[in-house]
């Protein structure tokens, strides 16, 4: 009926111009928008709907997974449906959204964290059970936490036949799909090298008051840490401050990496108290809007990289990059055009070039 309105009134009074609603998205954010990586995220995503012509609307939960939940079944079950439901497996919730989505019409897409293995296993096919999920996009979380490590040990002074180089670690949510990637990653790093003792590694759940009260215990009972890995920014700046309350100067008594590229962890990076940084998964979100606008515009895009993807967004980022990021951080619209990036009258050869290199241009 909307449709046949929108032709009626164009008929009737010539003017010309966009009649058909701009498809609505919600995302639930599980961050806090005290968290530099969730608010950039969220920047990102608005740079893109704002470009693509999209209906946004963020929901913040403040890494409360009940609260996601309500905010899911409010806007599946409520009367004001969006037309996507954007949402990340965080605490492993997406099972539960699933079968609320059941019935609503709303279309949903997973980003950040996907599907563990045993929740694929339960689930089963997807197509059949739930046909209005229509993809996900994730990064290569086991890749991100396997090169930090590597590169730790890299920048690291070379030690003596017989000593052993000792290593700190701390990941986030036990129950996140990236935390438990990224750690997978880390103790791939570790098998490949046997000088290396992983001293203890301890779950912060992503906070960095957390990390810090845990820092300044293990600080004490291993003072001979000279490498700190970490899943986030967040984390590390905690066990950094315990550090510093040490006496000791990150980037020279102990070489810090963790993920994420916060104006904070690109600073750190260039004045050198952090040695190594991952990030550009922060534009996953954006990335995601472009794929629902081909698929809202009838564009089928399993054909141009599959529904479910991984693509390899955490990559070391150099000093020259990481200003590149601070002066791009500080543009509207991050200097992308996100409608150069639509899949949609491209040969099926064709794949979505999401990537920090991307954003670099």
């Amino acid at each position: 009926m909307l449709k046949f309105l929108c032709g009626l009134f164009l008929a009737l009074t010539t003017v010309v111009g966009p009649c058909a609603q701009a498809a609505s998205v919600l995302f639930l954010n599980p961050g806090t928008t005290r968290e530099a990586f969730w608010v950039s995220y969220s920047q990102f995503m608005q740079a893109a709907a704002k470009n693509l012509g999209m209906d946004l609307r963020i929901e913040y939960s403040d890494r409360n997974s009940d609260i996601t939940l309500k905010q899911a079944r409010d806007a599946l079950q409520g009367t004001k449906r969006p037309d996507y439901l954007v949402f990340v497996n965080e605490q492993n919730i997406a099972p539960e959204i699933l079968r609320l989505a059941l019935g609503s019409g709303v279309k949903l897409f997973i980003v950040n964290n996907g599907l563990s293995q045993d929740q694929v296993r339960l689930l089963g096919a997807r197509s059949d059970k739930y046909p209005d999920w229509v993809g996900s996009l994730v990064p290569n979380d086991e890749e991100g936490g396997y090169l930090m490590l590597k590169e730790l040990i890299r920048l690291h002074p070379p030690v003596a036949p017989g000593q052993s180089i000792d290593l700190l670690a701390f990941s986030g949510l036990k129950l996140t799909p990236s935390a438990q990637l990224r750690e997978k990653g880390m103790r791939r790093a570790l098998a490949e090298h046997p000088e290396v003792h992983l001293r203890q590694l301890v779950s912060s759940g992503w906070t960095r008051e957390r990390a810090y009260e845990q820092a300044r215990t293990l600080f004490k009972r291993y003072p001979q840490t000279s490498l700190v890995w970490s899943a986030n920014d967040e984390m590390m700046f905690g066990v950094m401050q315990a550090f510093e309350e040490t006496g000791g100067k990150p980037g020279k008594d102990a070489l810090f990496g963790t993920i994420n590229n916060s104006p904070a962890a690109l600073h750190a990076l260039l004045d050198n108290r952090l040695s190594v940084l991952l990030g550009g998964h922060f534009s996953l979100g954006g990335w995601a809007l472009v794929q629902l606008h081909d698929y809202d515009e009838g564009v089928d895009v399993s054909q141009y990289g599959g529904r479910d993807r991984q693509i390899p967004l955490l990559q070391l980022i150099d000093r020259a990059q990481a200003k590149r990021l601070l002066s791009m951080g500080a543009a509207a619209d991050f200097g992308v055009d996100f409608h150069k990036l639509s899949a949609k009258g491209r040969p099926t050869s064709y794949r979505y070039p999401f990537s920090l290199q991307t954003l670099m241009h």
